[in-house]
Protein backbone atom coordinates (compact mmCIF):
# COMPACT_ATOMS: atom_id res chain seq x y z
CA UNK A 1 0.00 0.00 0.00
CA UNK A 2 1.33 3.52 -0.74
CA UNK A 3 0.95 6.66 1.34
CA UNK A 4 1.96 10.14 -0.19
CA UNK A 5 2.37 12.84 2.52
CA UNK A 6 2.64 16.51 1.62
CA UNK A 7 4.76 19.26 2.86
CA UNK A 8 5.66 22.87 2.12
CA UNK A 9 2.64 25.09 1.74
CA UNK A 10 2.33 28.17 3.24
CA UNK A 11 1.76 32.29 2.86
CA UNK A 12 3.45 33.92 0.78
CA UNK A 13 3.25 37.74 -1.24
CA UNK A 14 2.46 37.89 -4.71
CA UNK A 15 5.64 37.22 -6.85
CA UNK A 16 6.88 35.30 -4.41
CA UNK A 17 7.82 31.67 -4.15
CA UNK A 18 7.14 28.32 -2.42
CA UNK A 19 8.27 24.59 -2.75
CA UNK A 20 5.72 21.73 -2.01
CA UNK A 21 7.29 18.17 -1.48
CA UNK A 22 5.06 14.68 -1.83
CA UNK A 23 6.59 11.89 -0.42
CA UNK A 24 5.65 8.12 -1.81
CA UNK A 25 6.32 5.26 0.82
CA UNK A 26 5.32 1.43 0.10
CA UNK A 27 4.54 -0.31 -3.27
CA UNK A 28 5.89 2.27 -5.67
CA UNK A 29 6.88 0.40 -8.34
CA UNK A 30 2.79 0.63 -9.34
CA UNK A 31 2.44 3.82 -9.80
CA UNK A 32 2.18 5.38 -12.94
CA UNK A 33 2.35 8.78 -12.79
CA UNK A 34 2.83 11.45 -10.08
CA UNK A 35 1.73 15.04 -9.92
CA UNK A 36 -0.08 18.03 -8.50
CA UNK A 37 -3.56 19.02 -8.25
CA UNK A 38 -5.22 22.32 -6.52
CA UNK A 39 -8.67 22.95 -5.96
CA UNK A 40 -9.67 26.80 -5.09
CA UNK A 41 -12.79 27.64 -3.22
CA UNK A 42 -16.18 27.20 -4.89
CA UNK A 43 -13.97 25.75 -7.91
CA UNK A 44 -13.49 21.86 -9.01
CA UNK A 45 -9.73 20.22 -8.25
CA UNK A 46 -7.56 20.92 -11.41
CA UNK A 47 -4.59 19.82 -12.53
CA UNK A 48 -1.36 21.33 -12.36
CA UNK A 49 1.57 19.85 -13.45
CA UNK A 50 2.71 15.36 -13.87
CA UNK A 51 5.45 13.79 -14.39
CA UNK A 52 5.86 9.94 -15.43
CA UNK A 53 6.94 7.58 -12.60
CA UNK A 54 8.24 4.81 -15.07
CA UNK A 55 8.31 2.90 -18.38
CA UNK A 56 9.36 4.42 -21.40
CA UNK A 57 7.95 7.93 -20.86
CA UNK A 58 9.14 8.37 -17.34
CA UNK A 59 10.36 11.75 -16.52
CA UNK A 60 8.34 13.22 -18.98
CA UNK A 61 6.06 16.15 -17.63
CA UNK A 62 3.20 18.15 -18.47
CA UNK A 63 1.95 21.28 -17.20
CA UNK A 64 -1.81 23.17 -16.87
CA UNK A 65 -1.43 26.14 -19.55
CA UNK A 66 -1.95 28.62 -16.47
CA UNK A 67 1.51 27.85 -14.69
CA UNK A 68 4.05 26.97 -17.39
CA UNK A 69 7.13 29.03 -17.17
CA UNK A 70 6.25 29.41 -13.66
CA UNK A 71 6.37 25.99 -12.17
CA UNK A 72 8.26 23.56 -12.28
CA UNK A 73 7.62 19.52 -11.35
CA UNK A 74 10.74 17.59 -10.66
CA UNK A 75 11.62 14.29 -8.75
CA UNK A 76 14.32 13.01 -6.22
CA UNK A 77 13.79 9.26 -7.15
CA UNK A 78 16.27 8.42 -3.86
CA UNK A 79 14.16 9.91 -1.51
CA UNK A 80 10.43 8.57 -3.27
CA UNK A 81 9.82 12.90 -3.50
CA UNK A 82 8.09 14.70 -6.28
CA UNK A 83 8.76 18.36 -5.74
CA UNK A 84 6.51 21.49 -7.18
CA UNK A 85 8.77 24.90 -7.36
CA UNK A 86 6.26 27.59 -7.54
CA UNK A 87 7.69 30.80 -8.60
CA UNK A 88 5.99 34.33 -9.69
CA UNK A 89 3.33 33.00 -7.41
CA UNK A 90 -0.18 34.71 -8.27
CA UNK A 91 -3.41 36.06 -6.23
CA UNK A 92 -4.94 33.07 -8.22
CA UNK A 93 -2.82 30.26 -7.14
CA UNK A 94 -4.78 30.31 -3.78
CA UNK A 95 -6.02 26.76 -3.39
CA UNK A 96 -5.24 23.68 -1.62
CA UNK A 97 -2.50 21.96 -3.48
CA UNK A 98 -2.99 17.75 -3.61
CA UNK A 99 -0.28 15.53 -4.73
CA UNK A 100 -1.48 12.50 -6.44
CA UNK A 101 -0.01 9.17 -7.24
CA UNK A 102 -2.45 7.34 -10.42
CA UNK A 103 -1.31 3.64 -10.47
CA UNK A 104 -1.03 1.26 -13.31
CA UNK A 105 -4.50 -0.30 -12.24
CA UNK A 106 -6.02 2.69 -13.18
CA UNK A 107 -6.86 3.57 -9.48
CA UNK A 108 -5.66 7.28 -8.11
CA UNK A 109 -4.17 8.26 -4.32
CA UNK A 110 -4.16 11.49 -3.08
CA UNK A 111 -2.17 13.55 -0.21
CA UNK A 112 -4.12 15.24 2.48
CA UNK A 113 -3.28 18.20 0.67
CA UNK A 114 -1.16 21.23 1.76
CA UNK A 115 -2.73 25.65 2.04
CA UNK A 116 -1.29 27.74 -0.73
CA UNK A 117 -2.16 31.18 -0.18
CA UNK A 118 -0.84 34.37 -2.25
CA UNK A 119 -1.37 37.71 -0.76
CA UNK A 120 -1.55 40.69 -3.17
Amino acid sequence: QVQLVESGGGLVQAGGSLRLSCTASGIISSIDVMGWYRQAPGKQRELVATIIHAGTRANSIDYADSVKGRFTISRDNAKNTVFLQMNSLKAEDTAVYYCNAHFWMGTDLWGQGTQVTVSE
